[in-house]
């Protein structure tokens, strides 16, 4: 039977699977690693590509209300002053005085469920809190600020620091030049993928908090009076959007996050989690923000970034609900949800084996066809390159000749690839092919003139 749940073990199993498939795999391992920095290799950047596109379309070009920006990792700091990331983007920290070990004192309520319902922004009280690893005694909480520090330029001074961005900011900064370029009334929002930073103290669970990760992000704005509609409505879109990727509704909590739990601009948000191996954690997020952005960036820059309606003649800071999404998040909720284990026959009439399967949604699947000769047979061989070249006209293609066919099938059900194209002796002389399912095993014998439109309504 296939695996259902999500056992602890199985992200051990994934995260084994994901570095033999060159799908992940630790960043800089021929020197030794670098703490909880991941690479992710032909078939894994193939699959975060493919969710990019993916979500675009979802959220952006399915929409006439929807642009898009690509803004610098670098920014102007005062950026980060208006936001209040430099006072307030920080982290509760402690030691251990006994092992050294460094822990975050949220995590650490939370392990022990002293404080249920915590949240970031009141005092944390440590007062019953014992070292987890060795039971000593910890340091008192200390705050520090997540925000990676650089310098521009060639002398390192004060006046020359930066900081690569937490969070995608851009939408704030450029929305009077956007809404004007673009000529968009409101309600309309700015979409944005790309790199954030954070300098997390206990990054950890493979891919589910890193140092460097990608966001994908969108910034609704709306009349004050407008924002419980806007807010329901990408609720909703959330939740299709999740579906797309084959997320179970049992998988999923929706948590409204009361008041003196939300960040201090937020008048709602709702945390859509995720009910993990390592235990029920956060996915994505939905904030209505308030005007308190635009507010903040207009009074430090000493830009008029208000909003004036062209029918009304109302003039107004616009109010802004963001939905808010980490690829690296989604990627590892995609995976979960794909990892299969189950019985599979074999060559032999009657008996089965284990084979481990990722049943990816065909949209994603980093390899969409597999070309696979029968044998390394010259003639065989030119057939399925001549296959093989006219399905790359649509089809993302692999061509694997190395070992025996039930070999190479088992390694196609590893990557997720839908369907796998065998050519055989019989190929010659019927002008057809053996396509088989990724998920049903079943195979159908199909003529090469009608292969294209077979696979092309399969997806």
């Amino acid at each position: 039977m296939p695996t259902e749940t999500n056992e602890p073990n199985k992200l051990d199993k994934l995260i084994a699977l994901c570095k033999q498939r060159g799908i992940i795999y630790p960043g800089s391992e021929i020197y030794g690693g670098l703490a909880n920095s991941w690479h992710f290799g032909p078939y894994g950047a193939m699959l975060k590509n493919k969710i990019r596109q993916a979500w675009l379309k979802h959220f952006v070009f399915s929409r006439s209300d929807m642009v898009m920006l690509d803004s610098a990792v670098i920014m102007n700091p005062k950026i980060w002053e208006a936001s209040g990331h430099l006072q307030n983007f920080t982290d509760s920290l402690v030691d251990c005085k006994k092992c050294q070990k460094r822990f975050r004192a949220d995590h650490l309520l939370e392990a022990k469920s002293l404080e249920p319902g915590y949240s970031k922004e009141k005092p944390i009280d440590l007062s019953q809190a014992r070292c987890p690893e060795c039971g000593g005694e910890l340091t008192d909480v200390r705050q520090f600020n997540l925000m990676f520090k650089t310098h521009i330029g060639p002398v390192e001074q004060e006046e020359a620091e930066v900081y690569l961005r937490p969070e995608m900011a851009g939408m704030f900064i450029d929305f009077k030049i956007i809404q004007q370029a673009a000529r968009r009334k409101l309600p309309f929002g700015i979409a944005q993928i790309g790199k954030a930073f954070r300098n997390e103290i206990t990054p950890g669970n493979w891919i589910f908090r890193t140092r460097e990760f990608e966001l994908m992000e969108l910034e609704y704005f709306v009349h004050p009076n407008e924002w419980p509609k806007a807010f329901t409505m990408w609720l909703e879109s959330m939740k299709a959007w999740l579906k797309s990727l084959g997320v179970k509704d049992s998988n999923l909590v929706f948590q409204e996050i009361g008041d003196g739990e939300r960040a201090h601009y937020s008048k709602r948000t709702v945390d859509i989690e995720y009910q993990y191996p390592f235990g029920q954690k956060e996915l994505y997020g939905l904030a209505y923000r308030t005007d308190y952005d635009l507010t903040q960036q207009a009074k430090f820059s000493g830009q008029d970034l208000s909003y004036t309606d062209p029918v009304t003649g109302e003039t107004f800071v616009p109010h802004v609900v963001e939905p808010s999404m980490g690829l690296e998040r989604t990627l590892l909720v995609v995976l979960l949800e794909a990892y299969h284990e189950e019985e599979a026959p074999t060559a032999k009439v009657g008996e089965t084996e284990m084979r481990v399967v990722l049943k990816l949604p065909k949209h994603l699947a980093p390899v969409e066809v597999a070309v696979l000769p029968l044998s390394k047979n010259e003639q065989l061989s030119e057939l399925s390159q001549t296959v093989a070249e006219l399905l790359r006209a649509q089809f993302i293609v692999e061509y694997d000749a190395t070992q025996s066919i039930g070999r190479r099938y088992r390694r196609q059900d590893e990557i997720g690839t839908p369907y796998c194209v065998t050519i055989d002796f019989d190929t010659a002389q019927d002008n057809a092919v053996t396509v088989r399912d990724r998920d049903t095993m079943k195979q159908e014998r199909v003529s090469i003139p009608e292969l294209m439109a077979y696979l092309t309504a399969k997806f």
